[in-house]
């Protein structure tokens, strides 16, 4: 879907209502209901919990009004606060407001200069932030402060769901003008907004779920005028078709991956192993000579190809200099290379003539990124196909710039930096960004921290050198950011099943079968 900004959200309200003759007061009473169901299933104790929800003036504070009247009925006991005068609620917040307290419901709330009710934020506590929305601008004073300031002062074990967004940070920009929430979880409505990945978007929005109030998808394509998207299965339908009963490997296509060295060969085990259950009909893994063996003993599935080796145990000059190499990639569909490779000058070296060809498309990782430090320019090229895939270290090398400048301006990098190299960029890390050099981007909805471990980058790139094979490069940015999308999905699952520090690359792989499973079904296709 299409991510939109503040004035895009607030047409699609706009129609959505006088269009489509869905009321604002039902999108305001599915948004609050949304909330409620949200807190229902990710916290199994929540009709036990201290649950306190702080409600502003404006929609925001509706959504919340609503969410308290939803939570009650589900047998929690919200404490409801207005931070701000009772005079100035209006329109379908006032009748909200007037729903929850002739349920009966209590609201607190302070008269100007009197000291704040709302806390302390102990860590039994649950808090919905429901003080601003994505239509607030300038700086945060006053009472608002103060109760952001609260909240971001909480106890350890206090949990934040934030409404929309979280409160004090910029919709469109990422930005924060004084203050603004650090919560746990945000839950926004309909589309995704810039702000929520920019600037300080990442430090404040926690773990971010899109949910649908009403507005139909195809309002929301025609008024969003931006090329930045969301990634989520209906972006990647196209993907779930059943394969043809007589369908044969060969159809599938064959992928190769370059990859390994002495005391890397795992990196080479992981990165065809994952090509393979992405869906590629065929695998092959050229490694270095001596980890032939190793490689070779992990998967009997896929097939291997011995390369001349520098005396370290890397991959040789010699086998891109003769026919060697060339021989290997003929009949090829995609090729990934980098993992594991190390930074041996040679072996850099034969990395930056075998990207100089370009005779398929190229998923270039790890130590393949490495050979172009310094000399980026050295990856624009006229013709065929490249995917860069670094993540935020790798980056900052490419671009000649620090870790801290990547992570701060992440989608515009991303982007410059595809049509700077001619090339798809996958700019890994919190909601990975997928970039082309026509100016389109991917904001990626899955994965999770569990993730921070050596070989998923790996595992990544054998996934997309699959895919590549089986669907090609026509539409690549959108098989690419279906790769990525997998590759989150898969964690997910293994995350929900080990947690985040047991959480191993090989989980993934693992993962796969039922990543597709769940893609299908989201998809249409049981």
């Amino acid at each position: 879907m299409k991510i939109l900004n503040a004035a895009e959200m607030r047409e699609v309200d706009r129609l959505t209502t006088s269009r489509h003759r869905v009321p604002s007061l039902t999108l305001m009473e599915n948004a609050g209901k949304g909330i409620a169901e949200f807190i229902q299933r990710r916290f199994t104790d929540f009709a036990r919990r201290r649950l306190v929800i702080l409600c502003g003036k404006g929609g925001n504070g509706g959504d919340g009004f609503v969410a308290a009247r939803h939570l009650r009925k589900m047998g929690a006991k919200p404490v409801v606060h207005l931070v701000g005068d009772p005079r100035d609620v209006k329109g379908e917040v006032l009748a909200n407001m007037r729903r929850w307290k002739a349920g009966p419901g209590k609201i607190q709330s302070n008269p100007a200069g009197a000291k704040a009710a709302w806390g302390p934020f102990t860590s039994d506590l649950l808090i919905i932030d429901a003080l601003l929305g994505t239509g607030s601008r300038g700086t945060v004073e006053g009472q608002l402060r103060e109760a952001i300031e609260a909240i971001n002062g909480r106890e350890a074990g206090c949990v934040v769901v934030s409404v929309d967004i979280p409160s004090g940070l910029n919709a469109d920009t990422g930005e924060v003008s004084g203050v603004a929430v650090r919560a746990d979880y945000t839950i926004t409505f309909t589309a995704p907004k810039p702000g929520l990945f920019l600037g300080k978007g990442p430090d404040c929005v926690g773990q971010l779920t899109v949910y649908q109030v009403g507005s139909p998808p195809s309002v929301v394509e025609e008024t969003g005028k931006g090329n930045l998207r969301w990634s989520e299965s209906g972006e990647f339908s196209g993907f779930a078709l059943p394969r043809e009963p007589d369908g044969n490997k060969g159809v599938y296509g064959h992928a190769l991956v370059v990859a390994g060295s002495v005391g890397k060969s795992g990196a080479a085990v992981l990165a065809s192993w994952a090509a393979l259950r992405a869906g590629a009909g065929l695998v092959t893994v050229a490694v270095p000579e001596p980890i032939l063996p190793i490689v070779a003993a992990h998967t009997p599935e896929i097939m291997t190809e011995a390369l001349d080796a520098t005396s370290s145990g890397s991959i040789s000059m010699r086998s891109i200099e003769s026919d060697r190499f060339a021989s290997i990639l003929k009949g090829k569909r995609a090729l990934a290379i980098g993992p594991g490779l190390t930074t041996h000058d040679e072996t850099q070296q034969a990395v930056r003539a075998i990207v100089g060809k370009r005779a398929v498309p190229i998923i270039l990782d790890a130590d393949g990124l490495n050979a172009f430090a310094g000399r980026a320019a050295e990856l624009k090229h006229g013709e065929g196909n490249i995917c860069l895939t670094p993540h935020p270290g790798e980056m900052a090398r490419l671009a000649g710039c620090k870790i801290a400048d990547v992570q701060s301006r992440r989608i515009d990098l991303a982007l410059k930096s595809a049509a700077d190299w001619n090339a798809i960029v996958v700019l890994k890390g919190y909601h990975t960004v997928v970039a082309a050099p026509g100016g389109r981007a991917y904001v990626n909805s899955t994965g999770n921290p569990g993730m921070a471990t050596g070989g998923t980058g790996d595992v990544l790139t054998g996934i997309l050198a699959g895919l590549t094979a089986q669907f090609g490069a026509a539409d690549w940015l959108r098989v690419i950011a279906f790769g990525v999308y997998l590759h989150g999905l898969a964690a997910d699952i293994a995350y929900a099943e080990s947690g985040g520090a047991p959480l191993m690359a090989s989980d993934l792989i693992r993962a796969l079968p039922r990543a597709y499973q769940r893609f299908y079904a989201e998809s249409g296709r049981a």
